[in-house]
């Protein structure tokens, strides 16, 4: 399968500050070209990129006060194989975070799920998930978690995995959250997931139903959206005046993965 993908940030950055991004596809066994390229407008600026838990990547820029461009384009070949088991992360995605709060959720979810286990619990929970909850671009707060969007019912891919991971955590479950470039999302952006162990394995869930999962490409992953922010900064302020995400395949990609219909175990590849 070879895959393209690319994400332009502008920023207004108003005083100084340490800026980071994590746009960059995530390590793999796959083949990748990129370029990443930050842009001032006195001129290029230095990037240093900084590792991160599974494979996820991020880029460490000090940048001045004034007008700041991130660009990053990566065309990707092959598959990144199979997310390695750490039995450390199987203890820590069992443990709630600040927006997976699975244990606000533990009387709510083993009500709910009573009896289920393996995958017929993730069927049920991503089931539930997707038809009890709408996609409502805008409807949701940067600092809203699983909780929020169980009373509200409404959110954006976000709030589906945050509210995914917290309830499968709920039923002692490991699940974590993904940040990835969706082909076929629309509208198109950065897109969250969730990932659940489950038969020995990390597999890819997505209540949201709104692209095909085995075309996903990871970027970073984490207990929730604090450890895979595509922004964030520190030591002064800024705003986003502009981003565009694109992510498309070029080819390899058949026919069951253009009509995914969320049912099922898939991985991140």
């Amino acid at each position: 399968m070879l895959r393209t993908v690319s994400c332009h940030l502008s920023l207004d950055v108003r005083s100084p500050l340490e800026l980071y991004v994590a746009v960059a596809v995530a390590d793999g066994s796959y083949d990748r070209t990129e370029q990443l390229v930050v842009r001032h407008e006195d001129g290029l600026l230095d990037v240093l990129e900084i590792k991160s838990g599974h494979g996820g990547r991020s880029h460490r820029v000090h940048a001045p006060a004034g007008r700041v461009v991130v660009d990053y384009q990566a065309t990707v070949s092959g598959a990144a194989g199979p997310s390695p088991v750490d039995d450390l992360d199987l203890v820590e995605y069992r443990r709630p975070s600040r927006y997976a709060q699975s244990d606000r959720l533990l009387a709510f979810a083993r009500d709910q799920f009573r009896g289920l286990t393996g995958t017929a619990l993730v069927e049920a929970v991503v089931g539930w998930v997707s038809a009890h909850v709408r996609y409502v671009p805008g409807a949701s707060q940067p600092t809203d978690g699983a909780t929020e969007t169980l009373l509200a019912r409404r959110g954006v891919c976000r709030d589906f995995a945050h509210l995914v991971v917290a309830l499968l955590r709920a039923c002692d479950t490991p699940a974590r959250l993904a940040s990835v470039y969706a082909p076929g999302l629309k509208p198109m952006d950065f897109h969250a997931v969730a990932e659940v162990y489950v038969d020995d394995a990390w597999h890819l869930v997505d209540a949201t139903r709104l692209a095909p999962r085995d075309t996903m490409l990871r970027i970073a992953t984490g207990r929730d959206a604090t450890d895979t922010a595509f922004l964030s900064y520190y030591g002064g302020d800024l705003s986003l005046r502009a981003m565009t995400v694109t992510a498309s395949v070029v080819h390899g990609a058949d026919e069951g993965a253009r009509d995914d219909d969320g049912t099922g175990l898939r991985t991140l590849r």
